[in-house]
């Protein structure tokens, strides 16, 4: 079977996470500084759990929440209204060819993570992990 290259099942490559990583602080610091000059995004605090980037680099999705949870519909209407902002901000100083399109999606993983302790608490699935 031939090896395509354009689809690869391996996963990021090591400069798709070096980049994701850089965008990430990034955009992280952008936001706790306030570099942006709207007071509604400027007031609320967003954490930007991860930053992944495809494989050519000209797309980053980063994943966010308010920090504390709720306000989400507000965040991600400053985050659109700003989008243009953000990108010049953020890739302003990083060494790379294009400037990503930035595309933001909710951060999920502090809802998995209580799914999954919720699901360990049960008595039923307690006593499979340890009876294994």
């Amino acid at each position: 079977m031939a090896h395509n290259k354009f689809q690869d099942t391996s996963g990021p490559s090591q400069r798709q996470r070096r980049v994701g990583e850089l965008i990430r602080r990034r955009l992280s610091e952008v936001l706790t500084r306030g570099e942006i000059h709207d007071p509604d995004l400027n007031r609320l605090y967003i954490t930007v759990g991860e930053v992944r980037v495809s494989p050519d680099l000209r797309i980053a999705t980063c994943y966010l929440m308010p920090l504390g949870g709720g306000k989400e519909e507000e965040m991600f209407a400053c985050l659109k209204r700003n989008k243009g902002e953000l990108r010049r901000a953020v890739t302003h100083g990083l060494k790379l060819r294009f400037a990503p399109e930035l595309r933001f999606r909710a951060d999920d993983t502090f809802d998995r993570l209580e799914d999954s302790r919720r699901l360990f608490d049960k008595e039923d699935v307690r006593r499979d992990v340890e009876g294994s």
